[in-house]
């Protein structure tokens, strides 16, 4: 067996979540079946374990070059490629013809049900996609989706086989908790570092700020959730807002206990120092990795419904609180109500270690 992942866009090195989700699962597959990759020429690899070909143009027409195939086409031919993992499913048209023309097994990987995603971005032409995204994995031989409501979104509207689709979450490399040493000085370097007081709680909020749906739930807290804390806690606490991108109307103002923080270059010290983690996120669509990442450092979440999409509650012991869309009183009720000693179990790990989630993958591609 050898896999060919296709990637369509930049997504090395890995910041971002989707970034991440593509990287790892590489990098764990790889492990266990012999893996290269083909993607665009934006992409530096430096530390992938795997081949990284960056030899796709950068220009938004790479989406409907027809030389691409037969570029990729002799490469599969070189190295006898078996299996074809097509990031999203843009460029489903290519994974097709190469599906047909060079005998070779073709899997969706879906970040998200992408129609919908535009949808609840206001995209006219979110409609045409449904159609085309419907097509493409109808016609392939297995789809990976990342949460079990798009999934099921699919069997129903999609009209694609059980059989023939199953779950691959977004990943976590830890495999259990992390020790009350390494939180505490966690929490003490940030404190030191944004001059916050002891006695005062550290709220986060991190994500891409260029993109939509994240720079709405930030103005959600500006708005809603921080008034209500400013009335509660006092000046008791600081919001610690942490991603690239955040308009200059932003940081040309200040905000009573908000810390706007911009790229950091380690956001898991983040994670482990805030005492919760806040997701007023109500589009966009797809698994919020950043609440798995959370998580996964033993901070309590507050989300919204939407925001919550893909974490089952059944495994996070109470770590994850769920609130009502734009019910933001309750939102902000919750965090003076967070339960302080509970933490995640070891069930959340076991489910979203990325060594369980490509030994997963491994097994369909052998079976398909």
């Amino acid at each position: 067996m050898k896999v060919l992942s296709i990637v369509s866009y930049q997504f090395l090195p890995a910041k971002m979540g989707g970034q991440k989700h593509i990287a790892l699962h590489n990098s764990y597959l790889s492990k266990l079946v012999s893996l290269s990759c083909i993607t665009t020429k934006s992409n530096v690899s430096t530390e992938a374990p795997y081949l990284v070909r960056a030899i796709l143009s950068n220009s938004v027409f790479r989406y409907i070059n027809l030389f691409y195939f037969f570029i990729i086409r002799r490469i599969i031919q070189q190295e006898k490629i078996t299996h074809i993992i097509l990031e999203h499913p843009y460029w489903g048209w290519l994974g097709f013809l190469l599906q047909r023309f060079c005998n070779v097994k073709l899997i969706i990987h879906s970040h998200n049900i992408e129609a919908n995603r535009f949808k609840s971005l206001n995209k006219w032409w979110w409609k045409i996609l449904w159609h085309y995204e419907k097509c493409i994995h109808q016609q392939a031989d297995y789809s990976l989706f990342i949460t079990e409501e798009d999934r099921n979104y699919a069997i129903e509207y999609y009209k694609i086989s059980k059989l023939k689709s199953a779950v691959s979450t977004y990943g976590i490399e830890i495999d259990k908790l992390p020790s009350v040493e390494e939180k505490l000085q966690a929490k003490q370097y940030i404190q030191t570092k944004y001059s916050i007081q002891a006695n005062e709680k550290i709220l986060l909020f991190n994500g891409s700020l260029n993109y939509t749906p994240n720079l709405n739930a930030l103005d959600n807290i500006l708005k809603h959730i921080n008034p209500f804390l400013i009335k509660d806690l006092k000046n008791q606490y600081k919001i610690l807002v942490c991603g690239k991108g955040l308009p200059k109307s932003f940081t040309q103002q200040e905000y009573p206990n908000i810390v706007f923080c911009g790229m950091v270059d380690d956001i898991s010290v983040y994670f482990k120092a805030a005492d919760i983690f806040i997701n007023p996120v109500m589009d966009g669509g797809g698994i919020k990795t950043k609440i798995v990442e959370a998580l996964a450092y033993n901070t309590t979440v507050i989300s919204t419904q939407s925001g919550a999409f893909g974490i089952p509650e059944t495994i996070v012991n109470g770590k994850l609180l769920i609130v009502n869309d734009s019910d933001w009183d309750k939102f902000s009720q919750s965090i003076l109500e967070v339960e302080k000693d509970l933490q995640t179990p070891e069930v959340f790990y076991r489910h979203f270690y990325w060594g369980n989630i490509a030994a997963k993958t491994y097994q369909i591609l052998q079976e398909i």
